[in-house]
C-alpha cells in the first residue's frame, strides 16, 4: 500500500508551488509586479542575470510589460497568467520576465517599436519573445488564452527543430532597429522653421477630427505635446481654422468623457472617437500636462472656462494624487476594488434615485445627460450636456437654488463615491512628478492661489530629498524605498520642473541645480550618435537618435534642450547655447515629412532659431 500514497503525496509536491508559493514577485515595491506576485507563472525581474540564465540554459526569454493601472493588464493576468496549464507549460520551456514598464520605461519603447514594426501597432500588455541573446523574436499585444498557448507550442517547437534560423531572424531584426549614425545637414535657417511650422499645422488639421476635435477615428488620446505645440505656432502666426479646431478639441475634452466631471481630473484615453466612452485609468502626467495646456489655452483664447478646468485638474491632483511626503502618485486603476473596469465612476438609476432628491435628481439628470438606460454596464458616467442655467431654465427651477440644489448632488456623489475602493499605484515617478511641478507652478502663477506655489514647495522638497541622492536621481520611489535608475525622461521632466520653480521663487541654488541635471543628462543620454532614453537597457545596443518623437508625454530630449535653452539665457552661456543649437538642429530636415510626429521638436526650432 505505500507505493500507492507516495505516488499522490509526491504529484502534490510537484503541483504546490504552482498553486500557492507564488513567485519572485510577490515582495515587489511596484504594485503591477507585486500583483502579479501569486500567479503560477514563475516570474522573475528584468535584470542581466535573466539574460545570463537564458543564454546558459538556452531558453527563450518571454517578456510581459504593462502597467498597474491598464485593463487589458488585469484582463490577460486573469485569463491568461493564471491559467495553470499556460503557467507550467511557460515555467517548462521559457524564462518569463514581468517589467512595471513605468520603471523600465527604454526597455519599453524598444519592444514598442519592435511590435509597431512587426505588426503595425502596439500597446499593453506588451508580449515580446526574445533568443537569449537577447534580440526580440516575435510580439503582440493582448491574447486570449487559447491562442496564447497555441502560439507558446508553435513557437517552442520551432525553437527546438531551427533555433539558429530564429536567431539569424531576430539578428536580422534588430539590426534594421539600431537606427543610422546622425548625417551633417546644413544649420536650419528660419525660412525653414516657419516651413515646418506651416508643415505641422497642416498636418495636424488634415489627421484632425472636424466632428469632436482631436486625432484618432478610434481611440482618441489627449495628445497635449502635441496640442501644445499647434498652439504655439497659433501665437506665432494666429489662423482661424487653427484656432477653431484647438478650440473644438478643448471643449470635447473637457465636457465629455475624457474628464471626470463629478470629481475632476481626466482618464488616460476614450475608446471612441467621440470622447465619450473612457478607459478609467487616470495617469498623473497625463493630468498635469493638461492641466498645462488649458492654462495656455486660457491666456492665448482668453476662456476663463479652460482656466477653470485647469483649477479643477490641480484641485485633482494635490487633493487625490499627493501623498503626505510630497511627491505625487502614478496613477489610479481603471479596475475597481471590486474588479469592474470603470465602476468606481459609474451610477446605475437606482443609487441616483436613493441618495438624491427629486429636485437634485433632475439636475444632474439634465446637466450630466444620466437620464434613461444607463449606457455602460455599471451605469451612467456623467458628461456635460447642458449648463446649470440651462437646466434650471428647462425645470423651470430658480437660478440661485439649482446651484445651492446642484452643489448639494455633488457632495452627496462624491461622499457615496468615497465608500467605494480605487486601488493607486503609489510609486512616486521623478519625471511624472517633474511634469506635475512645472503644472503646479503655472498654476500659481496664473490662478492667484497660494494652494499651488505649497503644493510645488512640497512636490520641490520631495524631488531633492526623496529622489536625488546627492549624486544622481532614482527613476521612483515606493513603499519601500528607491526603485529602477533615472532615464533621460527623468532628468529632462524634473529639470524643467526645478527650473520653473527656480524662476518663481527667483532661487538661485535651485537653478544652480537644475543646471546640474541638464549637464548630468546630456553627458549621460547623448553622444555623436543623438540621444538615448537609457544607459542601462541591459539588451544589445545601437546608435541614439537625432531626435524623439511626442507620445502622449512630451519629447523628452525637446524638453531637455529646452530648459538647457532656458537655463543658457538666465546665464549668458554662449557654449551652451551653441550645445542646443546643434543638437537640435540634427537631422532636422525629416520634420518637412513628419513635422506632426516631431511636433515639440517644431515648436523648440521656432523658439531658438531666429
Amino acid at each position: 500500500m505505500r507505493p500507492r500514497l507516495l505516488l499522490p503525496i509526491f504529484l502534490l509536491l510537484i503541483l504546490l508551488p504552482l498553486t500557492v508559493s507564488g513567485n519572485a514577485l510577490q515582495d515587489s515595491d511596484s504594485p503591477y509586479l507585486a500583483m502579479h506576485g501569486d500567479d503560477p507563472v514563475n516570474w522573475r525581474p528584468w535584470s542581466a542575470e535573466v539574460l545570463a540564465q537564458a543564454q546558459r540554459e538556452n531558453r527563450l526569454l518571454f517578456v510581459s510589460i504593462g502597467y498597474f493601472a491598464c485593463h487589458w493588464c488585469h484582463v490577460m493576468q486573469r485569463e491568461t497568467y493564471q491559467n495553470e496549464a499556460v503557467a507550467r507549460y511557460l515555467n517548462e520551456h521559457f524564462i518569463s520576465v514581468k517589467v512595471d514598464r513605468e520603471l523600465n520605461p527604454a526597455l519599453d519603447a524598444y519592444l514598442i517599436e519592435f511590435v509597431t514594426r512587426t505588426r503595425g501597432a502596439a500597446g499593453w500588455p506588451l508580449n515580446v519573445f526574445l533568443t537569449p541573446d537577447g534580440h526580440p523574436l516575435v510580439g503582440m499585444t493582448y491574447l486570449p488564452s487559447g491562442r496564447f498557448e497555441t502560439l507558446l507550442k508553435e513557437l517552442q517547437g520551432q525553437w527546438t527543430e531551427a533555433p539558429d534560423d530564429l536567431r539569424r531572424v531576430a539578428a536580422k531584426a534588430a539590426e534594421a532597429m539600431r537606427g543610422m549614425p546622425l548625417e551633417a545637414v546644413p544649420e536650419p535657417k528660419a525660412v525653414d522653421v516657419r516651413r515646418y511650422e506651416t508643415i505641422l499645422v497642416s498636418q495636424a488639421l488634415a489627421l484632425g477630427d472636424d466632428m469632436s476635435g482631436g486625432f484618432g477615428e478610434q481611440t482618441k488620446f489627449p495628445l497635449a505635446p502635441h496640442l501644445g505645440s499647434l498652439l504655439a505656432a497659433w501665437r506665432h502666426r494666429p489662423d482661424a481654422a487653427l484656432k477653431e479646431f484647438l478650440t473644438l478639441t478643448l471643449d470635447h475634452m473637457a465636457l465629455q468623457g475624457l474628464r471626470d466631471q463629478l470629481g475632476g481630473g481626466f482618464f488616460r484615453y476614450t475608446v471612441d472617437p467621440g470622447w465619450h466612452t473612457p478607459h478609467f485609468e487616470k495617469m498623473l502626467y497625463g493630468n498635469a500636462l493638461l492641466a498645462g495646456l488649458y492654462l495656455r489655452a486660457a491666456q492665448a483664447f482668453e476662456r476663463p472656462d479652460y482656466a477653470a478646468v485647469a483649477r479643477d485638474t490641480l484641485d485633482f491632483m494635490l487633493r487625490e494624487m499627493m501623498t503626505p511626503a510630497g511627491g505625487m502618485v502614478a496613477s489610479f486603476s481603471a479596475v475597481d476594488g471590486a474588479g469592474d473596469e470603470g465602476g468606481y465612476y459609474l451610477w446605475d438609476n437606482e443609487t441616483l434615485q436613493r441618495i438624491l432628491d427629486r429636485q437634485q435628481l433632475a439636475l444632474v439628470q439634465q446637466v450630466w445627460g444620466m437620464q434613461g438606460p444607463p449606457p455602460h454596464e455599471g451605469g451612467h458616467l456623467p458628461m456635460m450636456q447642458m449648463s446649470l442655467a440651462q437646466a434650471a431654465k428647462m425645470l423651470d427651477m430658480d437660478a440661485t437654488v439649482a446651484e445651492k440644489q446642484f452643489q448639494l448632488a455633488r457632495e452627496r456623489l462624491l461622499a457615496e463615491r468615497g465608500k467605494r475602493q480605487l486601488p493607486v499605484d503609489h510609486k512616486v515617478l521623478a519625471g511624472w512628478n517633474g511634469l506635475a511641478l512645472t503644472a503646479l507652478v503655472a498654476g500659481a502663477r496664473q490662478l492667484d492661489d497660494a494652494r499651488y506655489q505649497q503644493g510645488a514647495e512640497k512636490l520641490r522638497n520631495y524631488l531633492l530629498s526623496a529622489l536625488w541622492d546627492g549624486q544622481r536621481l532614482w527613476r521612483a520611489r515606493g513603499r519601500q524605498g528607491e526603485l529602477g535608475q533615472a532615464t533621460l525622461e527623468d532628468y529632462a521632466f524634473a529639470a524643467q520642473g526645478l527650473l520653473d520653480w527656480a524662476e518663481l521663487t527667483n532661487s538661485k541654488a535651485d537653478r544652480q541645480m537644475a543646471r546640474r541635471w541638464v549637464d548630468d543628462a546630456w553627458r549621460r543620454f547623448h553622444d555623436g550618435s543623438g540621444w538615448r532614453l537609457s544607459d542601462q537597457t541591459l539588451l544589445p545596443g545601437g546608435h541614439g537618435v537625432a531626435m524623439f518623437s511626442d507620445s502622449p508625454l512630451p519629447s523628452p530630449s525637446v524638453v531637455l534642450m529646452r530648459t538647457a535653452w532656458r537655463l543658457a539665457a538666465l546665464g549668458d552661456d554662449k557654449a551652451l547655447r551653441q550645445r542646443v543649437l546643434k543638437a537640435a538642429a540634427s537631422d532636422h530636415t525629416v520634420l518637412q515629412a513628419a513635422a506632426f510626429e516631431y511636433a515639440g521638436q517644431v515648436a523648440l526650432l521656432a523658439e531658438i532659431v531666429k
